[in-house]
């Protein structure tokens, strides 16, 4: 039985997210290392990301479903574990030139972050009580990991190269043993593992919840585009010689992740006074000049525009994941996943295009396209309604 008021679960099962989600961005942040120690051209770096979402995307709504039918609170560590096993391995994968060995280590770790997100984010959901402003809490944790993986990365690969990587398995150690005293946490001594019962309340509404999960695609593709090639744009935009142009994309990188974390506590916020529909929309709306700036202007304003570019792709995401699991009520698991997981990783997918567009013409030229996704987003959350959460 899970302990209706107690914050500190919550407040672990953030700090354990924030541990998965470090091996989410830390994908994005090895690629300029990748680039400089195996000579990969554009194309062949977004490969590895696509790596990380391929098997994930695919892996998410199945994991999603498997929590829907059963508790399965052992997949968090070990979920935990996997994912930072993948990720401290590619950089001894690619030792030798082996590519496709990295592609497998990072495609691992893609699974095992898939397998985290839809039973961690039905048990937050449980222990913040359906509180908008509690799971952006949980979403920040995230959030949070993100904007720590290229730091993490850079200090560990660019001093000791990419032999370093397994160094970057600590934060999966740290999120296992999280997650351990968390579950401990949210049950009495009495506890028996079982999923809590709950009758769910009303049902569910697939075209409405396949309409806000498409807007999150779009929404996705911007992101992980952009996360992905966003350090050596701003190596190409704002310059400054060779150890200049190493920091001015790490604090690219950077600033997007830790712009995300910011959205995220607001976007909870603003959702509890004007409504969660309202807020996504205008998310959605207010993007579009962010990331016309992001690609379109030289200099060191750049770092003004990806923030604000990362806070209008983040204040709505912790929104997105409460909306899906209330436009599908019998379906929480399979919402959680699609919402929090599929819908992230599948923008992954996009990688490889983008990289043999910036091949072939140049890497502004492939990053144009993503100005105009926050306006299909807009189109497709327009006319969502607000569900009785």
């Amino acid at each position: 039985m899970l302990h209706k008021h107690s914050r500190a679960p919550l407040t672990l099962l953030a700090l354990s997210h924030a541990c998965v989600d470090v091996y989410q961005g830390a994908v994005a942040a090895l690629v300029p290392f990748f680039i400089a120690e195996h000579a990969y051209g554009y194309a062949a770096a977004s490969g590895v990301v696509l790596a990380a979402s391929l098997l994930s995307s695919v892996a998410q709504p199945l994991f999603g479903a498997l929590t829907d039918k059963w508790a399965l609170p052992w997949l968090l560590p070990t979920s935990t574990l996997v994912g930072g096993a993948g990720v401290a391995l590619s950089g001894v994968g690619g030792i030798g030139g082996s590519y496709p060995l990295t592609l497998a280590v990072i495609a691992l770790s893609g699974v095992g972050v898939a397998a985290y997100h839809p039973e961690s984010a039905r048990i937050a959901r449980l222990a913040s009580r359906g509180s908008h402003t509690a799971m952006g809490w949980f979403s920040l944790g995230g959030n949070l990991g993100f904007a720590t993986a290229p730091l993490l990365v850079s200090a560990v690969v660019a001093t000791g190269g990419l032999r370093a990587s397994p160094l970057l398995v600590v934060p999966a150690l740290a999120g296992a043993a999280l997650c351990v005293v968390a579950m401990r946490a949210l049950r009495t001594p009495a506890g028996d593992g079982t999923r809590e019962s709950s009758a769910p309340v009303g049902e569910d509404d697939w075209p409405a919840f396949l309409k806000m999960s498409a807007a999150v695609i779009c929404r996705s593709v911007v992101f992980v585009g952009l996360s992905s090639f966003i350090a050596l744009y701003a190596r190409e935009r704002v310059g400054g010689g060779a150890g200049g142009s190493q920091l001015a994309g790490t604090a690219a990188l950077f600033t997007l992740y830790l712009g995300g974390a910011f959205g995220t506590v607001v976007g909870g916020r603003l959702a509890t006074r004007y409504g969660r529909v309202k807020v996504v929309r205008w998310s959605y709306a207010l993007t579009v000049p962010a990331v016309a700036g992001t690609v379109l202007v030289p200099g060191p304003a750049l770092y003004v525009f990806v923030a604000l570019t990362s806070a209008g792709l983040y204040v709505p995401f912790s929104l997105h994941v409460t909306l899906g699991q209330d436009y599908l009520p019998r379906r929480v698991g399979t919402a959680s996943g699609v919402t929090l997981g599929l819908t992230v990783s599948v923008g992954g997918l996009a990688s490889p295009l983008i990289g043999a567009v910036a091949d072939t013409v140049s890497l502004q030229a492939a990053l144009a396209p993503l100005i105009v996704l926050p306006g299909v987003g807009w189109l497709l959350v327009r006319k969502l309604y607000e569900p009785k959460g």
